[in-house]
């Protein structure tokens, strides 16, 4: 099985990279494929440009996008790690994602509506954030949250959502709690990929 990680953190000693590396430890501990594109370490451009939509829509990808597309097309399963900031997707993964998910190549639209072109894909989202996961569960923002990325953009292209991990206070716990989080990561991974 091959295995895509999206990642998008700035900072290599955060502990969205320590998720980072206890994922892909068991990815290969499990004998899957892994391949980690890090957003930040690669520079991605996140801005969708007039270039980028006027070259796509006469059939030529910009090369930065092909690469990525490629990866989404040889993996199994799709793995998103990051940050909720302002409730909601780093600059450069919403970036990420209108450049890279684009029409007719994430979705089509067809005589009943949309058409979602990446079905038989997996999806795994890992968030961390700094609020209370109590205060983010009463006030509504885990359900919107899992809404906006599980449903609005895996399942609207075809990627079966298995799973939406939400770490809550980051910041704020100690080691113990963050090493609990980390077996979760690691069981999660295990569970649905062994």
């Amino acid at each position: 099985m091959k295995h895509l990680i999206v990642f998008a953190h700035p900072h290599t000693n955060s502990f969205n990279h320590a998720i980072l590396d206890t994922a892909v430890s068991v990815i290969k501990k499990n004998g899957h494929d892994v391949v980690v594109r890090d957003l930040y370490e690669l520079g991605f451009q996140p801005v969708l440009t007039t270039a980028d939509t006027t070259s796509m829509r006469e059939g030529v990808i910009p090369e930065d996008i092909k690469i990525e597309q490629l990866h989404i097309t040889e993996a199994d399963v799709i793995i998103f790690i990051y940050p909720i900031w302002w409730t909601g997707l780093p600059a450069i993964l919403k970036g990420y994602i209108d450049r890279v998910f684009a029409y007719g190549f994430a979705y089509a639209l067809g005589e009943e509506g949309s058409v979602k072109l990446l079905k038989g894909k997996k999806g795994l989202i890992i968030n961390t954030h700094g609020t209370p996961k109590e205060v983010y569960d009463q006030i509504g923002m885990t359900d919107g949250l899992k809404i906006t990325s599980d449903t609005g953009i895996f399942d609207f292209t075809g990627i079966e959502a298995i799973d939406h991990l939400l770490f809550g206070s980051v910041p704020n716990v100690d080691d113990a709690a963050r090493k609990q989080m980390l077996q979760t990561v690691e069981q999660t991974i295990q569970t649905h990929f062994a």
